[in-house]
């Protein structure tokens, strides 16, 4: 994966590669939904319920699931991200709006989107360009750090010296 991800990202570089593979995704695609939805961080709960690595909500898991298990929110999360960027016919841009806003923003004009898939929209696409790129800094990262992701990374990173999984 690219070096600009933060290192609790980059902790997860071997499997981040694995699983780009296994669930047919780009790494630097799937790297960057780990950066904005986890930083890394394996155990993160969001308020509105999403869970894991790749910030998964529970819809999409079966019953009996780990939700928080590394494995089980990689596969539940690739498979969604696959769908999205299947649904959208490969715009990387509203597979980041669809992962984050579901769906039924696909079709929809991008102003009628919620406040979040609209910067997630943005902040998506921009750092996943320059993880393309294989830039080794991203200004727009180093935006979404300031914008509250660095409390995100701090968390992310001592949830993994703490709990290595």
């Amino acid at each position: 994966i690219a070096k600009l991800f933060a290192p609790s990202v980059q902790y997860w570089a071997n499997d981040i590669l694995n699983w780009s593979e296994l669930y047919d995704v780009d790494v630097q695609l799937m790297a960057t939904i780990m950066q904005i939805e986890s930083c890394g961080h394996p155990t993160v709960v969001s308020p509105a319920g999403a869970q894991g690595l790749f910030q998964v909500m529970p819809l999409h898991f079966e019953d009996g699931e780990d939700m928080l298990d590394p494995e089980t929110n990689a596969k539940r999360g690739g498979i969604y991200l696959n769908y999205c960027y299947t649904a959208t016919n490969g715009d990387i841009g509203l597979t980041f709006a669809c992962y984050n806003g579901g769906p039924s923003v696909i079709g929809r004009p991008i102003n009628t989107w919620a406040d979040e898939t609209q910067d997630y929209y943005h902040w998506g696409i921009e750092i996943f360009a320059d993880a393309i790129a294989n830039r080794h800094h991203s200004d727009t990262l180093d935006m979404w750090l300031m914008a509250g992701g660095n409390q995100l990374c701090t968390n992310a990173t001592t949830a993994l010296q703490t709990n290595s999984p």
